[in-house]
């Protein structure tokens, strides 16, 4: 089987770390995003990904041979010249996807989403049904907000219903799906959105089917949703007693980098991560945050709800709260207070800021 991974956007929902990183190379759980998609396609037996790609191709080539290494799997590039949709992608890379690929399947993921992926379970509803395609549906709790899928008890998609005012459905497109490699002759070689025109017709002649998650999902595409996502995978793999899952701080639900050093009075949980070669500085406290890789908190900083980038420094008695994001290679000063405050790239900043971007 082959898997295409749709990571052509420029990732400015996830701004400002997405300024000097592509989005799928930005760590989830001390591991790119992009590297949780590929891990769980190589134990499905996936041999070959290709990344559908339009934004910083130089840097996402850089790191694939490192990847290939590492996961046992082929990936290769698809170069998209302009914005190809959600289903151009896929014409555009049809001679990779069908060449040698003998099971006449291949994955669909959108870059932005992180579950279990329960893949074996997937092929196997998707053959057992023998249609064209299997879309992941997950369970929401307002509808109203999503676009729904509608399907019959077996799975067969019946139709698509955009924001739902009465309650027919509380199942969403996941973004991850399951394709027969003919689906590709159903598509043109234009930007296509494969939701609104390439879905709809697959349902109307009962070649479509959906696969129900069970488990967490989340779309971790902005930064209020990256930190919930994070919530729940930390949570996944502590119910799983998964060794990532730090249990020498304060709370058991923290990732902490095997290489960072934390002093022994900081104070970490939950739902935080730690990355590689950080130094968490003594009384620091931080809840609900990831602390990406190179970063140094001096003591008695305080880091609620928010996103610190790469090769920070933030000195001491700082507050920092409520959604702010730093890019990479900050320098925040002595008792600066940062409220849902955005930090481009290489800034120093100090003093008391709220609901503001710093450039």
């Amino acid at each position: 089987m082959k898997a295409l991974i749709l990571v052509g956007g420029f990732g400015t929902r996830l701004r400002p770390m997405t300024l000097t990183c592509p989005k799928p190379l930005v760590d989830f759980g001390n591991k790119p995003i992009l590297c949780h998609q590929i891990e769980a396609l190589a134990t499905a037996g996936v041999t070959e990904v290709i990344l559908a790609i339009n934004y910083q191709p130089e840097i996402m080539m850089e790191n694939l041979k490192k990847y290939e290494a590492e996961y046992g799997i082929k990936i290769t590039c698809s170069l998209e010249d302009e914005p190809m949709g959600t289903a151009g992608p896929i014409k555009l890379a049809e001679k990779l996807l069908t060449e040698g690929n003998e099971s006449g399947l291949f994955f669909v993921f959108n870059a932005d989403v992180i579950c279990d992926y329960p893949l074996d379970q997937l092929v196997a509803m998707h053959k057992a049904h023998g249609k064209m395609g299997t879309i992941v549906v997950t369970k929401v709790e307002d509808p109203t907000r999503y676009g729904v899928v509608v399907a019959s008890e077996s799975g067969e998609i019946n139709r698509f219903v955009e924001k739902p005012t009465t309650f027919v459905s509380n199942k969403i497109n996941a973004g991850l799906y399951l394709f027969s490699t003919d689906i590709i002759k159903r598509i043109p070689n234009k930007p296509t959105s494969i939701e609104r025109e390439i879905f709809p017709v697959l349902a109307a002649e009962k070649e479509i089917y959906q696969f129900e998650l069970d488990g967490f999902w989340a779309d971790i595409g902005q930064p209020k949703d990256y930190l919930i996502g994070q919530r729940m995978y930390i949570e996944a793999q502590q119910s799983k007693e998964n060794k990532i899952i730090s249990k020498g701080h304060n709370d058991a639900n923290v990732i902490v980098h095997a290489s960072a050093k934390v002093h022994a009075t900081a104070q970490l949980g939950p739902n935080v991560v730690i990355g590689p070669n950080c130094e968490i500085g003594e009384g620091v406290r931080i809840r609900d945050s990831t602390i990406l890789g190179g970063t140094k908190i001096l003591s008695y900083t305080l880091i609620t709800g928010s996103i610190i980038g790469w090769k920070n420094t933030i000195k001491s008695w700082c507050r920092i709260t409520m959604m702010s994001c730093t890019a990479e290679d900050v320098q925040v000063a002595e008792e600066t207070c940062l409220t849902n405050v955005k930090v481009l790239p290489h800034k120093g900043i100090n003093g008391v800021h709220a609901d503001i971007v710093i450039m």
